[in-house]
Parts: structure tokens; sequence; C-alpha cells
């Protein structure tokens, strides 16, 4: 009988979670659409170097951010046994 709440629990996140990237997917399609003016008009008029560089600085303002987000995700994801309470018995993992 647990085995079976398991395994409906499991059925259920993934689910939650695909419906979830789908989403995520579906809303930022509408974000390449959109452009910077600005960056427009400075890459246009600019020469090679410049252009490299705006290269560089949209590296320089993506990377940071994604690397420690995964790391984030890969610390919580490897720390989430210690949190869990597993001395009340079976009728506190139920919730």
């Amino acid at each position: 009988m647990k085995s079976k709440n398991k395994i409906r629990l499991r059925c259920r996140r993934l689910r939650f979670g695909a419906i979830l990237a789908g989403l995520l997917l579906l809303t930022a399609l509408t974000a390449f659409s959109q452009n910077c003016a600005l960056c427009y008009t400075q890459a246009a008029s600019a020469g090679a170097r410049m252009i490299q560089a705006l290269r560089s600085g949209i590296l320089i303002l993506i990377i940071p951010p994604t690397l420690g987000s995964i790391g984030l995700i890969f610390i919580v994801h490897r720390k989430r046994n210690q949190v869990r309470r597993t001395d009340y018995g079976d009728s506190a993992r139920d919730w």
C-alpha cells in the first residue's frame, strides 16, 4: 500500500514538473522576440570590436547567475535528506 502511494506521488510530481517546464518554455518564446532598441542601434553603428565587447558583456551577465542557480539546486538536492524528519513514524510522512 505504501509503495503505491509513493508511486502516485512521484507521478504527480513528474506531471507537475512537466507542466511547469512546458509553461516556462511557452512563455520564453515571447521573450525571444523582444529587442532592446538601444543595444540594437549601438551594435548596428559600432565596429567589430564593439560588437565583441557587447557579446562578452552579455556572457558575463548570463553565466554567473546561471552557474549560481545550478549550484544552489545541486546543494539543496544533496542536503534534502538531512532535513527530513524520520523519528515521528509513518503518519508524519503522509501529509
